[in-house]
């Protein structure tokens, strides 16, 4: 509400006591200032990446440790580690190995004999940097969640599928997904929400660069409060980002209350 208040005031961070109503200026401005289209497509493709990448991930997870497998306890464990460590430190890391000149991950490539990668200097690479670690951090957990929905499907509905000479393919399309529907929507809209609030691994790792190709819709909101002192702007844009998620949070549920 406070975000929505100074939306429509020509706040300066320097002086939050003296404000006033400037009407939808700042949301005229924010929509003209191409640097915000250019954050809200870097947001977008990182959405349209990593929601899938790390989905499957998750999923696939679950499904390995949710059979008889032995060392589960310890491979549930390690899945799961990256969770707890904090966005920053594991940025922080990521960035180290990825270094062009002293990362372990160039030195490997080059000894086996491929040229070093710029990986997170070069505007084509940073990105998909970003979507492979993002992913890497979070699927440990939404791969619990899914892995306390197949843990309530009850094992019987399998074993009459095999009976009726169900493959396996079979059995997780028409047994494991429809039964794990409602847990597949919620993660799903965590994960959609959680893209969108993408701000850390760019923050720490590039800057927003190289030239402006990992500059998300939240760093720019920061950039405005902190950077530049404009509350006002940086508040409007929060509010465009509130209602496009909660747009994309209506819909989806609209979509999985129909299929189920």
């Amino acid at each position: 509400l406070v975000s929505l208040a100074y939306s429509v005031t020509d706040a300066n961070l320097l002086a939050l006591n003296n404000v006033h109503f400037n009407g939808f200026v700042n949301f005229a401005e924010a929509f003209g200032d191409s640097y915000l289209w250019n954050a809200f497509l870097n947001t977008l493709e990182f959405v349209v990446k990593v929601v899938p990448l790390q989905l499957c991930a998750s999923l696939g997870l679950a499904l390995i440790l949710n059979s008889k497998i032995r060392c589960n306890t310890f491979f549930r464990w390690a899945f799961f580690c990256p969770v707890m460590l904090s966005l920053a430190v594991t940025s922080f890391l990521w960035m180290n190995l990825l270094n062009e000149q002293e990362g372990l991950i160039n030195a490997i490539l080059e000894n086996l004999g491929f040229s070093r990668q710029p990986f997170l200097e070069s505007p084509k690479q940073a990105m998909n940097v970003i979507v492979f670690i993002s992913a890497w951090q979070g699927a440990g957990y939404q791969m619990l969640i899914f892995l306390s929905g197949l843990k309530n499907i009850p094992p019987e509905i399998y074993e009459a599928a095999a009976i009726d000479g169900a493959n396996p393919v079979q059995k997780f399309f028409f047994i494991t997904i429809p039964n794990i529907l409602p847990t597949f929507s919620f993660v799903l809209i965590t994960m959609l929400i959680g893209a969108f609030r993408l701000i850390v691994q760019p923050m720490v790792m590039t800057g927003g660069g190289p030239v402006d190709s990992t500059n998300t819709l939240v760093y720019y909101i920061y950039a405005y409060a902190f950077r530049y002192g404009k509350p006002g702007i940086a508040c409007a844009a929060g509010v465009v980002l509130l209602v496009l998620v909660c747009v994309m949070t209506y819909v989806q549920f609209g979509v999985s209350k129909n299929k189920v």
